[in-house]
């Protein structure tokens, strides 16, 4: 199994937490120190040898394609027709990532520290490794709520915390892609791929090393941009 070479950068989603801020705009194009939640999302992406980076679009997908209009080299899954969350997102992205593995990231977040795409990259075993997330302590998840996602092992295996204190997923992993089409519907959380993995073994997970913000929900518009100025 190969190295990434792809991104794919979820930003159809409608951003119904947002409340007002996305009645009339996508969430990817809310504005956080001065650039958007989607220009944050790929200015890590420049750290890591890619051949080819997928965003895809629904919700206001209009106003995404207008914002990229000037970047050629960004490809666009339309799911206008048919929002398929991440699971059936990613799926429906194949054709245009031509990777496997790829990179996967969401657009509402913000880094600090080392590059996200690149930790993953050192950390990741592809003989061992179906899926490797990037985590943190879920009490150092800016702006976050909940006790963590998962509990990790001394080997960086992960299971999930079930109510336990654990980490949280920051948004930002390396997938396998091909047992996507083992599964029937056609959208469908990427949870259940990661279930598998785990399952299986194959689902690990890395310590970011630096910062990351939740921007899910309006109040963490300020907490991303306080994170950011501490750097």
């Amino acid at each position: 199994m190969p190295y990434p070479r792809a991104l794919m950068l979820f930003a159809a989603g409608f951003g119904t937490r947002m409340g007002p801020l996305t009645a009339s705009r996508p969430k990817p194009l809310i504005p956080v120190a001065g650039r958007t939640l989607l220009d944050h999302a790929l200015d890590q992406a420049r750290a890591v040898p890619l051949d080819r980076t997928v965003v895809n679009v629904h919700y206001l997908a209009d106003q995404i394609r207008s914002h990229l209009a000037d970047r050629p080299e960004i490809l666009i899954a339309d799911e206008t027709a048919e929002i398929l969350e991440t699971g059936g997102g990613l799926r429906a992205a194949r054709p245009l990532l031509q990777s496997d593995p790829v990179f996967v990231m969401n657009s509402d977040g913000v880094w600090t520290g080392a590059n996200p795409l690149q930790q993953l990259l050192t950390a990741w075993r592809p003989e061992d490794m179906d899926v490797l997330l990037l985590l943190l302590p879920a009490g150092q998840f800016t702006a976050h709520r909940g006790t963590g996602d998962f509990l990790m092992d001394a080997h960086g295996r992960i299971s999930r915390a079930k109510g336990q204190p654990g980490f949280s997923y920051i948004g930002a992993h390396i997938s396998r892609t091909d047992r996507l089409d083992e599964i029937p519907d056609r959208a469908f959380s990427l949870n259940r791929l990661w279930d598998d993995a785990i399952a299986r073994g194959r689902a690990f997970g890395v310590l970011h090393q630096g910062g990351c913000a939740d921007v899910g929900r309006p109040e963490g518009i300020a907490e991303a941009e306080r994170l950011l100025a501490d750097v």
